[in-house]
């Protein structure tokens, strides 16, 4: 897989993942910064690295399989592996400019 057509696939990972809402927030997960880190392999199987609002979120298991699912859904990804963290732990400084205009951060 050449570079450019993995940062497309990371691209579109991305996008598709704009659908994962926090329950809590109603806002996704990609906007609000708890999307860390998304890589692509040469097979096509992506590993994503995310995080909820607190250590011990309830929705957390069906935030992680919605991750899962979006990813996969997208032509090009053979799998997605997604692993939870808390390191850093999240803070509504890491969303983006205008949802943190809408907590009044």
């Amino acid at each position: 897989m050449r570079s450019d057509e993995r940062e497309d696939l990371i691209h579109a990972i991305r996008k598709a993942l704009r659908i994962v809402l926090d329950p809590e927030l109603g806002v996704n997960l990609v906007d609000l910064g708890m999307i860390y880190t998304v890589a692509v392999r040469e097979n096509g199987a992506a590993d994503i690295k995310m995080t909820t609002t607190t250590r011990g979120c309830p929705a957390a298991g069906f935030l992680t399989q919605a991750v899962r699912a979006c990813a996969e859904s997208v032509a090009g990804v053979r799998q997605a592996n997604v692993e939870l963290t808390y390191e850093p732990e999240w803070k509504p400084e890491m969303a983006t400019v205008e949802v943190q205009a809408l907590f009044a951060i």
